[in-house]
């Protein structure tokens, strides 16, 4: 099945399929996976080195892109092993390791908080760490329908829909099932349609995944992971009777039982992304824009909400829906979560004190108004984004506009 997803870049766009490997291709990926995981561990090495020596020393000696590229042409040089393999994926694992440390050197720099700070790159150890192969274009090729890689590796596609233009790289991975997939990434091409004249605003929560001023859009809280939940709780206890000790590989039924756990994990993973794609199709097929509040649910993790906001998925919802209105180049706009439970829709005047979770109703003290907390919510959102409530159900009449979120 092709998944379509949104890249880092804007102007791109990666689909996603499942291949076919043969006994012998699954051996040539695996092999190429150690060339590069080894590679990455050796960057980490360095990276540390480097750090230790101009922490002793006072220097501030560099270990970027061009030194890695430096000792990855000494490594091919005098190691056979490691030239055996193509210096594509190669060159590729070190382009990732440099974007990644920069990425954590920049989060220090900024004094991020740690809690959201990207971590420095780590060890990839050869049983937790799957395989991630990189390709550009001078590395692979797609001929008579098959997927062609650097170093003589062939692997049948499973073609669920044709590409939609030539792909400029991709990248190979297995997933925790063992199953391996290919991730084109093409030019992303707006496929417009057609003009509604309606807007809607959403409001994210845990009680309903997402609340908007339409009624017909809500999307109620699917529970997948509590639905799983009796199954997960088996496997775990069928893993924890059957752990091997420290050194020594599992047996036979641990395999089995970590192999279900995976399977049950990775359904409700795509329940909830299934859920998640429909639901943004529908409101992006019938609306022209939407303001979306911009919410981070990661500091949810931290509560005793945190299971159920988890099975909700509100970010991958996000996500989607962002994605499917760039893709049908709808108007979505983000809007900062500041107040937006503490303002009026109707008049805008802001509540001294804010709403305890267990009140759902909110009521305005200067107008009177009362309606559900995450609707009231919902149509700040709109007046926020400044479009006009009178696109959407249930929209805010025309009034005082509301305060600016501090």
């Amino acid at each position: 099945m092709a998944q379509v997803g949104a890249d880092e870049k804007g102007g791109h766009a990666r689909y996603t399929y499942r291949l076919r490997v043969s006994s012998t291709a699954r051996t040539a990926l695996e092999a190429e996976w150690g060339r590069c995981r080894w590679l990455w561990n050796e960057c980490v090495a360095k990276s540390r080195a480097v750090h230790l020596h101009n922490r002793a020393t006072g220097e501030k000696t560099t270990c970027g892109p061009a030194q890695l590229d430096r000792m990855l042409t000494g490594a091919r040089a005098r190691t056979p092993w490691l030239r055996e393999g193509s210096c594509v994926p190669q060159q590729q694992i070190i382009r990732d390791f440099g974007r990644s440390r920069a990425k954590a050197q920049q989060d220090i720099a900024g004094r991020l908080p740690v809690a959201r700070r990207a971590g420095m790159p780590t060890w990839k150890t050869r049983r937790e760490a799957l395989a991630t192969l990189n390709y550009t274009r001078r590395g692979f090729r797609l001929k008579d329908g098959r997927l062609h890689l650097a170093g003589g590796i062939t692997v049948s596609v499973v073609w669920s829909r044709e590409l939609p233009a030539e792909p400029s790289s991709v990248r190979v991975y297995q997933d925790s099932l063992g199953h391996w997939y290919a991730s084109f990434v093409v030019p992303a091409h707006v496929q417009p349609l057609p003009k509604t004249g309606r807007v809607l605003g959403v409001d994210w929560g845990v009680r309903e995944t997402a609340t908007t001023t339409s009624d017909a859009h809500d999307l109620p809280h699917p529970e997948y992971g509590g639905r799983m939940r009796v199954r997960l709780a088996r496997y775990d206890r069928m893993m924890a009777r059957r752990r091997p000790k420290k050194g020594t590989s599992g047996s036979r039924g641990y395999r089995t039982a970590k192999t279900l756990r995976a399977k049950a994990h990775k359904k409700v993973g795509r329940q909830r992304a299934d859920t998640g794609r429909k639901w943004a199709k529908k409101v992006v097929r019938n609306h022209d824009a939407v303001a979306v509040e911009d919410f981070c649910p990661k500091f949810l993790a931290r509560t005793n909400m945190a299971r159920k906001a988890a099975d909700a998925a509100i970010g991958a919802t996000k996500a989607a829906l962002i994605e499917m209105g760039r893709k049908h180049g709808r108007d979505i706009r983000l809007v900062h979560p500041a107040y937006t439970t503490m303002d009026c829709a109707r008049c805008g005047a802001r509540a001294k004190h804010a709403l305890p979770l267990g009140e759902r109703t909110h009521t305005c003290t200067a107008c009177g108004t009362v309606s559900p907390r995450d609707k009231n919510s919902a149509r700040v959102m709109l007046v926020r984004a400044g479009l006009n409530p009178a696109g959407a159900d249930g929209g805010r009449p025309p009034g005082a506009p509301l305060q600016e979120a501090a």
